[in-house]
């Protein structure tokens, strides 16, 4: 059968979206018969911009939503008047979405009212739990239900879907394609242009660095106070230890990051990277300490062991692979974790050499292809 020329839509919003969809994108832009069309709802403005700038991406459409205090109803209600829109406009043969954001979980319902098919690409990560992450676990079930691709990242993603009646045949495992992304970036030699950055770097060359990120509002509050606590706990007892911290803008958590740790001058608390500079500075820690999603699958890669200060995680084949360590908030768990593989040798070892489950760097070029496929034998 001969192909026939069909059009894509990527549609993203955040910054963890824009990392894993730049890859897909630039993969379709290569498939002869694609037709590509980019839009950006802004759920995130300037940690969206730098990703797309970074892959050299050129949104078709642009939504702007991100507002100040804006509620989880009034993104809903943007995302899904934009979407409309836009769908009458372009017509597209298929969206892709990826992972659980709001703009993922609206896009896909925008385009379920226009009887557009779906491809999510990350489906089928689950923790269970209602509320954690919020919104994000029930965003991605929703999603689910409305996609009619289903591009999971691992085995224990399909087996979710699997169990939720998802039919095998639309079930495609792919690998991450964060990590088509982080090994587009990431650099031996890199250089960082932040001067402030390369003088805490340099002057620390001979101590051990860990990496730290918390973010999750479920961890807001005492679970961050006592993670920062036992942190600080863990420097004083490490000498050759110290921390590069890029604090996430919420006023929320930069207070309890203030008061606990804002005069450890061995805690170096900087802005928010761009996408960059930031997983080349993984690529330079010892290990690292976060409750993000992405970082358990990107570090890895790198070698670098993930403890996850969380309760749950819908990134089980990461703690299964041994890859991240999952435990959680309360100060004398994240202790004797840190603990552990600071004094532990083979603990270490163990860690920093497990198998990454996220794959071999070439998710987005497999998507690309069952995609056109899947229209060409659709016909649609």
């Amino acid at each position: 059968m001969e192909k026939r020329r069909v059009k894509v839509m990527t549609v993203f919003g955040t910054r963890p979206e824009a990392i894993k969809m730049a890859p897909v994108v630039k993969a379709l832009e290569k498939q002869e018969f694609v037709e590509s069309r980019v839009v950006v709802t802004a759920q995130h403005r300037e940690m969206l911009d730098q990703v797309v700038n970074l892959f050299k991406i050129k949104p078709h459409y642009d939504l702007d939503l991100m507002r100040h205090g804006q509620t989880l109803a009034g993104l809903t209600s943007g995302v899904m008047e934009g979407m409309d829109r836009i769908l009458s406009e372009e017509k597209p043969d298929m969206i892709l979405v990826q992972g659980d954001t709001t703009t993922t979980f609206v896009s896909a319902l925008a385009a379920f009212y226009h009887k557009v098919p779906v491809g999510h690409i990350e489906a089928g990560l689950r923790t269970g739990e209602k509320y954690s992450p919020w919104p994000e676990e029930i965003n991605r079930r929703l999603t689910t239900g409305l996609a009619d691709l289903h591009f999971a990242p691992t085995e224990v993603s399909r087996n979710n879907l699997l169990r939720e009646g998802i039919p095998q045949q639309n079930i495609f495992v792919t690998g991450n394609t964060v990590i088509d992304a982080l090994f587009a970036t990431v650099k031996q030699n890199f250089r960082f242009q932040d001067e402030e950055l390369e003088r805490i770097l340099y002057s620390n060359r001979e101590k051990r660095l860990i990496l730290m990120t918390t973010h999750r509002r479920e961890n807001w509050g005492e679970p961050m106070r006592q993670i920062y606590q036992a942190l600080e706990t863990v420097l004083s007892q490490n000498s050759d230890t110290y921390v590069i911290f890029p604090v996430h803008k919420n006023p929320t958590v930069r207070k309890v990051v203030a008061e606990v740790l804002g005069n450890n001058d061995r805690v170096f608390l900087v802005e928010p990277m761009d996408y960059e500079p930031f997983v080349n500075l993984q690529a330079k820690a010892y290990l690292i300490l976060t409750d993000s999603g992405g970082i358990q699958e990107e570090a890895p890669s790198l070698g670098k062991p993930v403890l996850c200060v969380r309760d749950t995680t819908e990134r089980p084949e990461a703690v299964d692979a041994g890859t991240v360590l999952l435990v959680g908030t309360k100060y004398e768990d994240v202790l004797a974790n840190l603990t552990k593989l600071l004094s532990d040798e083979e603990a270490y070892r163990k860690m920093s050499q497990a198998a990454n489950p996220y794959g071999d760097g070439t998710a987005s070029e497999k998507i690309a292809k069952i995609v056109v496929k899947y229209l060409n034998d659709c016909q649609i």
